[in-house]
């Protein structure tokens, strides 16, 4: 039983293959195509799933969609008829793209893979998150929990899982949703929605929640069971081409920051409380959905899943025993549900549950043998080292980041979801309190503000994190478990010792920590754990880098540039390579420093370039 799951049109296309309920391949079209949260139709992440299987699309068993077209549809046309006459504009730019295309969807799909002729299966867009959360969990029960902006109408669903079936027992329907509520913060304080909650959530910790209050009483009625409705008339998404209007300026002092501009202790503020409102909204979500199901276990996905603090805050006060987030928790994972609906309801495959997860570590997209590697870096012209073994390329590699060297790792199959895991990711060792400033504006290009994420040895871990071992219950008892893994940097905890000083900004300078370039400014850390079975490769470098300096711990970021998707070839790492400040690039057994680059390359950018470019300071 062979199914390709798809999802696109909206942003963050994706494929994913999946046989006989295993995860065979998945990939995010952005990485072919370059261009961040590409939404057309997957071809070339469709075309690589098939290659990995060894089919042609002829030889599907059934091509599942992650949402039902239909219904969005009806959600819109009711919502245009309801705020009606406002949102003509809104409804004039929509329509065209939905009578020439998205109303279409069968058609399409069987079209662009080549006049496919088997069956479609069209899963609702919450039911597919729910499949990609909880089918492959390292659960044989659990609670689901899903939140993101919106699916055909819900926006938020509860449900139970257990063996092949999947129960979902509840929903919040649109305008209601938490997951636009932080979309709309995320336009008013200057960033791009859909790849700027990252950053709202990172600029949190520099403010107060001094708008808690204001949220509460005039933008969303939440009540004690996590159930919530926001207030119609503060928020113009609707039928709007903007998500916010003049309710918020009079609510928040003001017009919405400019993008680019300047950074007030205002937006501080504003992230800090949103971000606030929402952990515990996804506590009360939680504690509820125990209450009804009693279940030990809770599974998570949408876009909201991605917020790691509200996670890691959820670990440690709510009620269940473990969590689990499945690491592509947006849109593009929905294709990877959509496969699973298919598999499992649709066609009634069993289910194999694996004591880690289903997912291998996330590593489900394309790899580049040795001689496609060789290949690109010797049409560059450049010198670089051949390393003869994994223990050798661990140990060199380990070598220049004890001397505090910033290398690009491309290793393996390339990660699934937003965040980089070890294979297609930039390294440094946490220990250099200058590290964050640098990688951020001289290599990711991006501003500085913005923390890094560690990734440690598992069987470390807890001497440097604490990542909920103990945890509150619902009766507010301390109560102890094990560290839970964090495979994924969807877990946020405190970083052992870290102390923090100074307001807004200026806390930058006012971390101490054993691991400063890894500790954000409330002295927290995204985890990732890291382990000989899961992450291979990479535990190895982890261990020899141990070895030299008696630290278990590397920053771990994307390998991409600001406004760019993670590296996907050879020919984008050297790239990012020649175009950064970053000192080595380690890619398959090869391992190029700046020294190989032309004289005029060594220092790519200035800093008035960069401030120039990208608009940083």
């Amino acid at each position: 039983m062979t199914v390709l799951g798809l999802s696109c049109f909206y942003h963050d296309a994706a494929a994913a293959l999946v046989r006989d309920g295993e995860i065979v391949a998945a990939a995010q079209e952005e990485r072919f195509t370059r261009r961040k949260h590409d939404p057309s139709f997957p071809s070339n992440a469709a075309a690589y799933c098939l290659a990995e299987a060894g089919i042609e699309a002829a030889d599907l068993d059934a091509v599942a969609f992650y949402d039902k077209p239909l219904l969005t549809f009806e959600r819109l046309l009711e919502t245009y008829l309801a705020y009606a006459p406002r949102g003509l504009g809104s409804f004039l730019q929509a329509m065209p793209l939905w009578l020439r295309r998205k109303l279409w969807t069968p058609d399409i799909l069987r079209k662009e893979l080549g006049g496919y002729e088997g069956p479609l299966v069209f899963a609702e867009h919450h039911r597919s998150h729910a499949a990609s959360a909880f089918y492959p969990s390292p659960f044989e029960r659990a609670a689901v929990l899903t939140t993101d902006g919106v699916g055909e109408w819900a926006t938020t669903s509860w449900g139970v899982g257990d063996g092949a079936g999947l129960d979902l027992r509840q929903e919040i329907h649109f305008p209601h949703s938490l997951g636009l509520l932080y979309s709309a913060f995320t336009t008013f304080c200057g960033f791009r929605v859909n790849s700027g909650e990252y950053k709202l959530m990172g600029l949190a910790p520099y403010g107060e929640p001094r708008y808690v209050d204001t949220i509460l009483e005039h933008l969303i009625d939440l009540r004690a069971d996590g159930s919530y409705r926001l207030h119609a008339d503060a928020f113009t998404f609707p039928v709007g081409l903007r998500m916010t209007g003049r309710r918020f300026e009079t609510l928040f002092g003001g017009p919405a920051r400019e993008p680019e501009g300047p950074l007030t202790q205002r937006e501080m503020d504003l992230a800090r409380s949103v971000q606030a409102v929402v952990e515990e909204a996804v506590l009360r979500m939680a504690r509820h959905v125990h209450a009804e199901t009693g279940e030990a276990n809770l599974c998570l996905a949408g876009g909201v899943a991605l917020n790691c603090v509200a996670n890691g805050r959820l670990l440690r006060e709510g009620p269940f025993e473990r969590i689990w987030v499945q690491p592509a928790a947006g849109d593009a994972g929905g294709a990877l549900g959509a496969a699973l609906v298919a598999t499992h309801e649709w066609a009634g495959l069993g289910r194999t549950v694996h004591p880690a997860d289903g997912m291998h570590g996330s590593y489900l997209g394309p790899q580049w043998s040795v001689a496609e590697v060789r290949a690109a870096l010797d049409a560059e012209g450049l010198a670089y080292e051949t390393l003869a073994d994994d223990d050798a390329l661990c140990d060199r590699v380990a070598g220049l980041l004890a001397e505090e060297k910033t290398v690009g790792w491309f290793q393996g199959r390339a990660e699934f979801g937003p965040r980089a895991l070890g294979h297609r990711s930039i390294l440094a060792d946490p220990r250099g309190r200058a590290v964050q400033r640098r990688v951020n504006l001289q290599i990711k290009f991006r501003e500085s503000f913005r923390p890094f994420a560690p990734s440690v040895l598992a069987e470390r871990a807890d001497e440097v994190f604490d990542l909920g071992g103990t945890g509150n219950a619902e009766s507010g008892a301390t109560r102890s478990r094990p560290s839970p893994d964090s495979p994924y940097m969807l877990l946020v905890g405190p970083v052992r010792g870290a102390t923090v000083e100074g307001e807004g900004l200026g806390r930058m300078g006012g971390v101490q920590s054993t691991v400063p370039a890894v500790t954000h400014v409330d002295g927290s850390a995204r985890v990732q754990t890291v382990t000989e079975a899961r992450n291979g490769l990479y535990y190895h470098l982890l261990k020899a880098f141990e070895a030299r300096t008696g630290c278990p711990v590397l920053v771990n970021t994307s390998f991409n540039v600001r406004g760019e998707p993670i590296v996907h070839a050879p020919a984008d790492a050297l790239r990012v390579f020649r175009r950064t400040h970053m000192d080595a690039l380690a890619i398959g057994p090869f391992v190029l420093t700046r020294d190989a680059l032309p004289e005029a390359e060594r220092q790519p950018f200035t800093a008035e370039q960069i401030a120039e470019t990208y608009g940083l300071d």
